[in-house]
């Protein structure tokens, strides 16, 4: 029994206006869209971070200098066109979580957000799960981030 396309995807804002219209059109840049979802799928509880090891790496250094600011769209990249939008994340997720839940609820929160705010229909969203973040993890973190004298 073949489904169709429309029983897949979350079906899109009705009142969205679309972007190219007789009056001009509208350009959302990339960064939009990659703020959006990294910001989305920060929303749901059992997701710790955003971002591979590397990535994650270098926001702990960056979070060391004063006055820069963490990227919302770190973990994420995204495709935009015209119309349509695909994206890419990458998540630590918290120990005891339902990866598959959670990934399922990220997936429907980046979509939401992304068609709600742009009016872009998301294609995809592909999610990578890089870690999983333990609770004594917690401790380890601060002691590095104090140093090794009080």
């Amino acid at each position: 029994m073949a489904t169709s396309t429309e029983e897949k995807t979350p079906a899109r804002a009705e009142n969205s206006a679309p972007l190219v219209t007789s009056q001009g059109t509208t350009t959302i840049a990339s960064t939009v869209v990659q703020k959006i979802a990294g910001l989305a799928a920060r929303e749901i509880n059992g997701v710790h971070d955003l971002g591979g090891g590397m990535t994650r790496a270098f926001g702990a250094i960056r979070d060391r200098i004063p006055g820069a600011n963490a990227s919302a769209g770190q973990g994420v990249s995204v495709e935009v066109g015209e119309k349509q939008a695909a994206v890419d994340l990458q998540l630590v997720v918290e120990y005891g979580v339902s990866i598959a839940d959670l990934a399922r609820a990220v997936r429907s929160n980046t979509i939401s957000a992304i068609e709600q705010m742009t009016g872009l229909e998301v294609v995809e969203v592909n999610i990578v799960v890089n870690d999983v973040h333990l609770p004594d993890e917690d401790d380890v973190e601060q002691q590095q981030a104090t140093g090794r004298v009080e």
